[in-house]
């Protein structure tokens, strides 16, 4: 850690941190929604809620702030996985075969 303040890259960290954390949170929103549906909406409240209180718990800058990043992720991860269920009705992204949908109508046998 002193090397990074040494000279000065902790803001870089955190950029490439917050850029890789974004880029994870989009297929785990994917593929969340994919095998489970919006139901696992509460998974993210609950990740999002520890990580931010993590980040109020933590003294160091560099920790405090990617906890932050994770936390504030994961809650805009919640709407996006709504979002991600209107994509996948409108056919941008592919049903899962084996998971019933509720708005779907039941073919008739």
């Amino acid at each position: 850690m002193e090397f990074l303040a040494q000279y000065n890259l902790t803001g870089i960290v955190i950029g490439l941190a917050t850029f890789l954390i974004i880029g994870l949170f989009h297929p785990l929103v994917i593929r969340g929604e994919y095998y489970f549906g919006v139901r696992i909406w509460w998974v993210f409240l609950v990740m999002g809620l520890a990580a931010i209180a993590g980040s109020i718990a933590v003294r160091h800058v560099l920790w405090s702030t990617l906890l932050a990043v994770w936390g504030a992720s994961s809650l805009w991860s919640i709407g996006e996985l709504f979002e991600q269920r209107k994509r996948v009705a409108r056919g941008w992204f592919p049903k899962n075969p084996a998971r019933k949908y509720p708005d779907t109508p039941k073919s008739p046998k």
